[in-house]
């Protein structure tokens, strides 16, 4: 083999130790500001890789405190019309895993904005879990959120994630039961996603009043953040739903005005608008 043409292996990742603890200092900040997070969700390559890029990057630019990158698949459980449209979209522009990866890397270097990939097993695991884990620590995503991963199973990635420092979040429900709070909250290492509304993803009308006690009885039981989402459209809401959380989660209002069309950067800049309304609604 000619020297000069031969692959050079790429170096390894941080360990864990030596990577920045993203997710921890953002939820900090802004328990300082005395406000709840903002977490924005994008899908990866919905409607290309430029598009979703750009998209990513204006929820940033709009202040954003985490950024959710979705991974595109068929048979999105848990997601509603919405998501479920910008997936097909994604898969239609050929999205593959890497793809939502490089996203990451952009905007990456652009900003230290905690990551957190969204997706689910099949696609997530197709290339095995070191390189899961390993594309995730080379394009600096933070944390995976996997809604068909149960606690009770996170030896499936735990270790390897661990070992590249890259945090695991799982979900619970106005239905989860106290066995499978204390299970969540055992098995996580990033944060805590409480789904407000039974069912899947969408732009539904979450009770403050109704989840109040439910939320509070699983931040009894950890010392992680909890954010609440899965029902959240509008500033009004976060408004109600901040003071409950430590974030707040908008989904699908975000892909709804992705969806709306026009120029990408028009897209960006009605993006931003909404996420600045966001930010705004959430500083009590």
């Amino acid at each position: 083999m000619n020297p000069r043409t031969a692959r050079k292996p790429r170096p390894a990742p941080p360990a864990a130790a030596e990577r920045p603890d993203r997710i921890t200092a953002a939820f900090e900040r802004c328990r300082a500001e005395h406000r709840a997070a903002l977490v924005t969700y994008v899908m990866g390559g919905d409607p290309d890789l430029a598009t979703a890029r750009a998209m990513a990057l204006a929820c940033v630019e709009g202040g954003a405190d985490l950024v959710e990158l979705g991974v595109p698949f068929s048979d999105p459980i848990a997601d509603g019309p919405t998501i479920q449209a910008a997936a097909q979209r994604a898969l239609g522009a050929g999205t593959t895993l890497e793809d939502v990866l490089g996203i990451a890397a952009a905007v990456r270097a652009r900003s230290q904005v905690p990551i957190a990939l969204m997706g689910y097993l099949n696609p997530m695991l197709a290339g095995g879990v070191e390189a899961l884990v390993r594309g995730c620590a080379d394009a600096g995503v933070d944390a995976l959120i996997i809604p068909d991963l149960l606690p009770e199973e996170a030896e499936v990635l735990a270790p390897a994630a661990a070992e590249a420092g890259v945090k695991l979040v799982y979900l619970l429900a106005p239905t989860s039961n106290p066995a499978r709070v204390e299970a969540a909250a055992r098995a996580a290492t990033g944060f805590l996603y409480f789904v407000s509304v039974t069912g899947v993803t969408g732009a539904r009308h979450a009770v403050a009043e109704e989840i109040a006690p439910l939320v509070a009885a699983v931040r009894a039981r950890t010392e992680l953040p909890v954010v609440i989402g899965f029902g959240v459209s509008t500033p009004e809401q976060a408004r109600a739903l901040g003071p409950l959380a430590d974030g707040v989660v908008v989904g699908s209002a975000i892909v709804k005005r992705i969806a709306e069309g026009r120029s990408r950067r028009a897209r960006a800049e009605r993006v931003k608008r909404f996420v600045r309304s966001l930010g705004r609604a959430l500083r009590r």
